[in-house]
């Protein structure tokens, strides 16, 4: 009677079976029965619950004989027996898996479950020796598989699980969260290698041949004595030896022919070429080959290692302590296999004690790629200058100053042009305040003061001055009303021949196109196409889209009030505030753009007709103290007070001294066209006065709500003729339209 298969052997033969009947357009019936023999599931399917053989594999070729009656399933009686629909399931998982093993090009002539299996990588085809690098996992519960190719130059991996197979039961697994090199460590720990003595593998001392070969890579027979390079004469073909020691004795050896093939001592224990050259070594320099560590030697470092295949599984148990290797020096190759070691002996090692060399220019075209040609192209001392400027490996988030030192070369040189800000358009505000990329201006005040008119005519400077373009969120304006007010701006004419036009001409048909193609041009809206309210991270994420796809320097959010805000019931709402300006500003920031952010004051009581504070603003102080910048506008609304067409702007915050200051600027406001023009000196001195005997009313009556402005700062030039100044509207405090 011929032995029964195993019960891993008879799950692989269902799953092959079930595999090959869904390709025919069958169905994965499950089997029950496999080569005559009955199934009792007297094991679990747990890796450490089944009798473990030195190898569990068979061939998938073909389905078992299905002319062979099997009898039916004896009862289960056990509580560790699996019924039989959990069989089915496994073996329909691991049909699944094999399928998808196949179509990556993973298909060995036997499959094995629970073990790592080597074999022929379909990506690199085991490089020019063919070897077998590719490694495969799969469970024996069929729930998912790995596999990973360690040539440093393929470095092929990946994963795949079974269909329904849910993330919750991925964290419950012990595989799943570690990768095959992290597995493989484990199980290196419990390993026992096997010895190898020199005698027994012929080694010899180097050939004058060999010597020579050497000595053209600029590697002296000195050095290759202190290092123990011998020979192997095999099969008559003699390769180089580079004999892997600890503490002096033979751990391992690796093989190179002259044709640049490469072979080592089979189940010998993986370690750093040269590990005793650092045993007291504060400064570690690590390297990719055996004749790099060479090189480095013929330059004086003689405290340098080599990984032996590409990143060790296990690397901390070969390097110093973190108390005794201070600083690791990482050299491996220029080329993105050589990267990518460096950034995975980075991560295992401390990127904090790490450095990283940068290899120099071999002629006015080509970078050597090693240490060895550093010595060969360039010299010994063109290596030990490599490793004296060794720069520090870069940490997320850690820079210094020099990281940054072209920026501020630019800032100090004035390479952009906007380094002392944009001008306004105003010459009696550019002194308090001008526009620079990568702040946020927080902009308040009173319903119907005009923000959003004054914001859409700083922008029409703006654009006039420097061409920047912008993208508005301007959740009150209809986008037809928005354009009128923006081509009104640009073309100064009346849209309409409406009462508020006056005797006006109307902007005529070709400027209209004209405008029609400048506000195309220009501005990029962000609007909710439905009738729901837009959140802030929606909002950031399409300005970044408009940043890379129509480079605009500008954002304008009018206002917060018409924001999704949805914040956690155990999140205040200054919390809440808080983070939403740190991410605006970090967009500003990153994306060095400008941000306008429109916010209302709350409801203010005991108002006696002045500005608001920028601490009024509804919802947190953190509108103030976040920003780098707070405006507050202004209009007057008593005809008793003033001219009824002047907006004041107050400059309430600049965190850059370099841009501005605090203080009050005043502007003319033309209702025919919604330009924005300085006010004259006659028109401020009538305005500071009403606001003197506001303050010191507001001063008697101890009420915290009035703000005492500073003095304006007028301009030099009355740039608006005394007619101006003394305009009045037949409207009262309507008249002015904003």
């Amino acid at each position: 009677m011929p032995p029964r298969p195993s019960l891993h052997s008879l799950l692989l033969m269902a799953a092959s079976a079930s595999s090959s009947a869904a390709a025919a357009g069958g169905g994965s019936g499950r089997l029950l029965a496999a080569g005559g023999h009955r199934i009792r599931m007297l094991h679990s399917f747990s890796p450490g619950r089944v009798p473990r053989r030195p190898e569990v594999a068979c061939c998938v070729r073909g389905a078992p004989d299905a002319r062979r009656s099997a009898p039916a399933p004896a009862p289960l009686r056990s509580r560790n027996v699996h019924s039989a629909s959990n069989y089915g399931a496994a073996s329909e998982r691991l049909g699944q898996l094999i399928q998808k093993l196949k179509n990556k090009g993973i298909n060995p002539k036997q499959w094995r479950l629970g073990n790592f299996q080597r074999m022929l990588c379909p990506q690199c085809n085991g490089g020019s020796s063919e070897e077998l690098s590719l490694s495969v996992f799969i469970r024996k519960d069929g729930m998912h598989a790995t596999w990973n190719c360690f040539r440093s130059k393929c470095g092929w991996r990946g994963f795949i699980q079974a269909d329904g197979v849910t993330n919750i039961s991925q964290g419950k697994t012990d595989i799943e969260s570690e990768t095959d090199q992290e597995v493989e460590a484990k199980k290196t720990a419990n390993k026992v290698y096997r010895k190898v003595i020199e005698e027994d593998l012929n080694l010899e001392p180097l050939c004058d041949e060999l010597v020579e070969y050497f000595s053209t890579r600029m590697i002296s027979a000195e050095t290759l004595r202190r290092n123990k390079v011998m020979q192997r004469n095999w099969n008559n073909t003699i390769s180089i030896a580079f004999t892997y020691r600890r503490d002096g004795v033979l751990v391992g050896c690796k093989y190179r022919a002259v044709d640049k093939t490469f072979s080592q001592e089979a189940n010998t224990e993986k370690i750093f070429y040269g590990l005793d050259d650092i045993k007291r070594a504060h400064d570690v320099i690590i390297v990719e080959g055996e004749i790099d560590k060479l090189s480095m030697d013929e330059a004086g470092y003689r405290n340098c290692v080599s990984v032996p295949d590409g990143a060790p599984p296990k690397v901390s148990s070969k390097i110093p302590n973190k108390e005794q290797a201070s600083r690791i020096i990482l050299a491996t190759d220029d080329d993105h296999p050589g990267q990518a070691l460096a950034e995975e002996l980075a991560r295992r090692l401390g990127k904090e004690r790490c450095w990283r060399v940068k290899w120099p220019k071999k002629n006015d075209t080509d970078t050597c790629k090693d240490a060895n040609e550093v010595l060969m192209f360039l010299g010994p001392q063109a290596l030990r200058k490599v490793i004296e400027d060794a720069e520090l490996y870069p940490i997320r988030g850690l820079f210094s100053f020099k990281d940054f030192f072209p920026e501020i070369d630019n800032y100090f040189l004035g390479i952009h042009g906007d380094e002392l800000g944009i001008h306004t358009g105003w010459k009696s505000l550019d002194d308090l305040y001008k526009v620079a990329p990568g702040e946020l201006t927080v902009v308040t005040g009173v319903p119907n003061s005009g923000k959003s008119e004054w914001i859409d005519a700083l922008l029409c400077n703006i654009n006039k001055q420097c061409g920047w373009k912008f993208v508005l969120c301007s959740m009150e304006n209809k986008v037809k009303e928005h354009a009128r007010k923006l081509l009104e701006k640009h073309i100064e004419k009346p849209f309409f021949d409406a009462r508020y036009g006056g005797d006006a001409q109307r902007m005529t048909p070709d400027e209209f196109e004209a405008g029609k193609q400048w506000l195309n041009e220009t501005f990029h809206l962000i609007r909710c196409e439905d009738d729901s309210l837009p959140s802030i991270n929606w909002v950031l994420d399409l300005a970044k889209a408009a940043v890379l796809r129509h480079g605009v320097r500008g954002l304008v959010i009018d206002p917060y009030n018409e924001l999704d805000h949805q914040r956690p019931s155990n999140q205040t709402e200054t919390e809440y505030v808080s983070q939403i300006l740190t991410k605006v500003k970090r967009f500003a920031q990153h994306h060095s753009c400008h941000v306008w952010f429109v916010a209302h004051p709350r409801q203010l009581h005991n108002w006696n007709g002045g500005p608001p504070n920028m601490y009024d603003i509804s919802g947190s102080a953190h509108f103030i103290n976040k920003c780098d910048n707070g405006i507050v506008v202004h209009r007057n609304r008593d005809p008793n007070a003033g001219p009824l067409d002047v907006v004041q702007v107050c400059v309430r915050k600049v965190r850059n001294k370099v841009i501005g200051q605090i203080g009050d600027a005043f502007l003319t406001y033309d209702r025919v066209t919604g330009q924005y023009k300085d006010a004259g000196k006659s028109t401020i001195a009538a305005v500071t006065a009403v606001q003197k005997r506001q303050n010191s009313y507001a001063k008697s009556k101890k009420d915290n709500v009035a703000y005492e402005m500073p003095f304006p700062h007028p301009v030099e030039d009355d740039s608006v003729s005394g007619e101006d100044d003394s305009i009045s509207s037949e409207d009262g405090g309507n008249s002015f339209g904003l």
